[in-house]
């Protein structure tokens, strides 16, 4: 027998109505369109197992209103060393829009989420949901974070290997000048890859993310862009898209972008993530006691912190180049050198945010926000004790002296 087509009319009323509520009509929809000609392209952007950023374009049939309306996307995890090719489908949830700074409108950026198709379970390198948890759990506190991105440019190598060279350093192998001159300095020969710091900060404003400023750093080919502030887990999601966006934009400027915490081994300053934070009661009149209080929260704990922000953290952190030794914690106000600096606004108002300058540039930003808001939360909010059980208060009790 037959099939029954399904008229064209008949696609076109469905997916009408999922239009509507301001959703992609999906495959039901781009079926029963005559032409692509007006359709808005999405770049879903996710993670790989190595938190480096990856990205596919899909066609939908219109703009959606909200996350909601975006389809669910998947592709071959065993290729992002995410999966085994045997069962290598990964999925991903979209979590953010951002405008497409490349091609423009209609078209969007999808900031997305990997989950695993067997088990519903995280992906590797999925860490955005446990900071979501986190973010939760202490969302009175209303957190605000800003980070300090920096990174290097660097000259191309073989293709496929981590370059070693940036940019700026001699063609017959030697080195530049020493350090000074290069810090937020302008001209030739100083303010070394201005075209692509320029270029991706106004790629990021176009795209939405909350960019605040940039600098050139203290190395050659060395810059910084700070994102922020941004409360909860939207730090994680727009520094991830900034990060992206800067990807995009090396393409077309012959070099790369290194996020290596120490990306040229010698007296040059390496390459971290300053982060600032606060909370409300830090914010509020009494507030500076609040940041102590919790600065020294953070020294109890200084080694698990470590843990979570960045690997190769110990060819950076050596006491050296405005840094704290990885073995030591201290806090300080206007203190460079310390783990946390505190700034003299702050001292000076009673009441701000404290900078933990430990993170390095290639920290993964969901698990330093996760970890910075639970060593709050505990200090500031502590889960009561559990009240113990008769027996076990019973037990507990000692016995009476005869």
């Amino acid at each position: 027998m037959a099939i029954k087509k399904r008229p064209a009319a008949a696609a076109k009323g469905a997916a009408a109505k999922r239009s509507k509520k301001g959703q992609d009509g999906g495959s039901t929809r781009l079926a029963g369109m005559d032409t692509y000609e007006k359709a808005v392209l999405a770049e879903y952007v996710w993670l790989d197992a190595k938190q480096v950023p990856r990205s596919k374009t899909m066609t939908m049939s219109m703009l959606p209103t909200s996350v909601e309306g975006l389809r669910i996307w998947n592709y071959d995890g065993s290729s992002t060393e995410q999966a085994d090719g045997h069962n290598s489908e990964i999925y991903l949830y979209p979590r953010a829009i951002f405008k497409d700074p490349f091609r423009g409108a209609p078209h969007i950026l999808v900031l997305a989420e990997a989950y695993n198709a067997w088990d519903g379970e995280p992906s590797i390198g999925n860490s955005r949901a446990k900071c979501v948890e986190i973010m939760d759990k202490y969302e009175d506190l209303d957190p605000w974070f800003g980070i300090e991105q920096e990174y290097t440019l660097m000259k191309p190598g073989k293709v496929g290997e981590t370059p070693t060279v940036p940019l700026g350093f001699n063609e017959d192998g030697s080195e530049p000048a020493p350090q000074g001159p290069y810090y937020t300095g302008a001209g030739y020969g100083v303010a070394i890859g201005r075209p692509v710091a320029e270029e991706h900060y106004f790629k990021c404003l176009q795209a939405g993310v909350k960019i605040a400023g940039m600098n050139a750093e203290v190395m050659p080919g060395q810059w910084e862009f700070q994102i922020g502030p941004c409360r909860g887990i939207e730090m994680g999601d727009h520094l991830t898209m900034a990060r992206y966006i800067m990807l995009r934009v090396t393409e077309s400027h012959n070099c790369i972008c290194s996020f290596s915490p120490k990306p040229m081994e010698g007296d040059w300053n390496g390459a971290g993530c300053h982060t600032n934070f606060s909370v409300t009661p830090m914010r509020e009149e009494g507030g500076f006691d609040v940041i102590t209080k919790v600065c020294e929260a953070f020294g109890k704990v200084a080694a698990e912190h470590i843990a979570e922000y960045g690997e190769g953290n110990d060819k950076r952190l050596t006491g050296k180049h405005e840094t704290c030794d990885i073995n030591t914690f201290k806090f300080g106000v206007a203190n460079r050198g310390a783990s946390i600096r505190i700034p003299r606004e702050t001292e000076k108002d009673g009441k701000g945010y404290m900078e933990d300058r430990r993170p390095a540039a290639n920290c993964d930003p969901y698990r330093v926000t996760a970890k910075m808001m639970k060593t709050t939360g505990e200090c500031l909010n502590p889960e009561p004790e559990a009240e113990a059980k008769p027996e076990e208060a019973a037990a507990a009790t000692p016995a009476a002296a005869e």
